[in-house]
């Protein structure tokens, strides 16, 4: 990349202050070589920058053509086309222009070079677009989490799932709920503040808990589904787990279709768990090949059935593997996960050879060498994984999940309490069923919340 290191330009990103008057510039398209590269700008001086390099600032929302210039020397840098979004109809709510540059290292280098010399500009940090976005009201907490989601989609459920959440499909939830609360009350409030007066009807403790119990049934509702929506967006963990030799790396290759593990006769050759990610009927799943689980006095192989035990005991599916010719006993000592049971290598057994025992009825036959029984086991995986995820709700993250839950229960209590409630302890059992509904959408309590969402998404986003 030409010109100065801009990763040095005026901060250090990994432990800067977001100072939101300045203006901040990042590459929004990928990184490398490419056909076009997209520059983002955001903040006050805008219109100044584009004065600058351009010679002038284009019409509002129309691409032009423009030959963008070293302000110090006034060498041309690249022929762009240009974009400019005034405030406030712009994606983060500022002035915002975007650079449409072409995609080769020396001239994005020299473009973001140009920009770091311009007064109040400075290269943004990880999401700090889309902070901005949040700060200026042009998008709630759900939204932007729905956002980052839909940039890190890998499969086609994880995308209408990201859509659905940054269309406003938790907000409009939880901002209906709300209204509900705030209707409640007002009711416990005329209660509270106006009880000597003769005006007040009576029943207004009664009118109040019946908007309170389709809140309650809703949030129940959502919870009870919540695990589905979670693992839509975070996956399924399938484990692969056996004893030595029972074909578990050949089965994890077969799957993957490409060479992911060493196969060996030799046992005890996977010390360590081998992970692939996998996208299966559009619900993204970690398959992870174990250390075959055998007692050792190899401390290294040891480890590694510690962990192949672990493993299968957080897994959602484990597929439990044992050969044709082996007594080994199938794992069912991990109480959450699916258990498949599968026996192996059954090209071997109707090749002749001696085996102990035949398939039963519980086991799925397979050869992962021959591939016979490999179409059989996908589809029971795809059955597991449908299943997993049906009737998946609102709730995508532990963090919604977590605040719907402190909203029922405060809910809860507020209903079964009824007319034996102090009124002032009810009340305030409703404000706080409001706070916790108001951290999802970001009402309240955000702030512990947006370095650890922003952390993870790109730079120019």
């Amino acid at each position: 990349m030409t010109g100065p290191d801009v990763r040095q330009n005026r901060f250090d990103i990994a432990t800067m202050q977001l100072d939101r008057n300045d203006t901040i510039f990042a590459l929004a398209s990928g990184a490398g070589r490419a056909g076009i590269a997209v520059m983002r700008l955001s903040g006050p001086a805008c219109r100044f920058v584009l004065e600058t390099i351009c010679g002038r600032v284009p019409e509002a929302r129309r691409l032009e053509l423009h030959r963008l210039r070293q302000p110090s020397t006034a060498d041309v840098l690249d022929e762009a086309l240009v974009a400019f979004f005034p405030a406030p109809n712009s994606f983060t709510g500022e002035d915002v222009a975007e650079l449409h540059l072409h995609g080769s290292r020396a001239v994005v280098g020299s473009v973001l070079a140009a920009l770091s010399e311009m007064p109040g500009c400075r290269l943004a940090g990880p999401g700090e677009f889309s902070r901005r976005a949040l700060l200026n009201g042009k998008m709630d907490l759900s939204a932007v989490e729905g956002l980052g989601d839909l940039v890190d989609a890998e499969t086609e459920m994880q995308r209408r799932q990201a859509m659905r959440q940054m269309r406003g499909e938790l907000r409009d939830a939880v901002e209906r709920w709300r209204a509900s609360l705030v209707e409640a009350s007002a009711f416990v409030e005329a209660e509270l503040d106006f009880a000597d007066e003769g005006d007040v009807p009576d029943g207004l403790r009664g009118r109040a808990v019946e908007l309170l119990i389709p809140v309650a049934d809703e949030l129940r509702r959502e919870l009870a589904r919540a695990r589905s929506g979670e693992r839509i967006r975070s996956g399924l963990t399938v484990v692969i787990a056996g004893p030595p030799n029972a074909g578990k790396s050949t089965l994890l290759n077969a799957l993957a279709r490409r060479d992911v593990a060493i196969v060996s006769d030799i046992p005890g050759t996977t010390r360590d768990s081998i992970e692939v990610h996998w996208d299966l009927g559009g619900v993204p799943v970690t398959l992870v090949d174990t250390a075959g689980l055998r007692e050792t006095r190899d401390p290294i192989e040891q480890e590694g059935v510690r962990r192949a035990r672990d493993r299968a005991r957080n897994a959602d599916v484990v597929l439990s593997l044992r050969p044709f010719d082996s007594q080994a006993e199938h794992l069912h000592d991990a109480p959450g996960p699916v258990v498949v049971a599968i026996r192996t290598k059954i090209d071997l057994a109707r090749s002749g050879q001696v085996f102990s025992q035949c398939t039963t009825a519980d086991e799925l036959p397979l050869s992962a060498a021959t591939g016979e029984g490999i179409d059989a086991l996908i589809a029971r995986l795809e059955a597991i994984a449908s299943d997993a995820v049906a009737d998946a709700g609102l709730v995508t993250r532990e963090r919604h999940r977590e605040a719907f839950a402190g909203a029922l229960a405060m809910v809860d209590r507020a209903i079964s309490a009824g007319p034996h409630h102090p009124s002032e302890l009810f009340a305030e059992d409703i404000r706080l069923a409001m706070r916790y509904l108001g951290r999802v959408t970001g009402r309240v309590d955000i702030e512990d919340v947006l370095d650890r969402l922003f952390a993870g998404f790109c730079i120019g986003k």
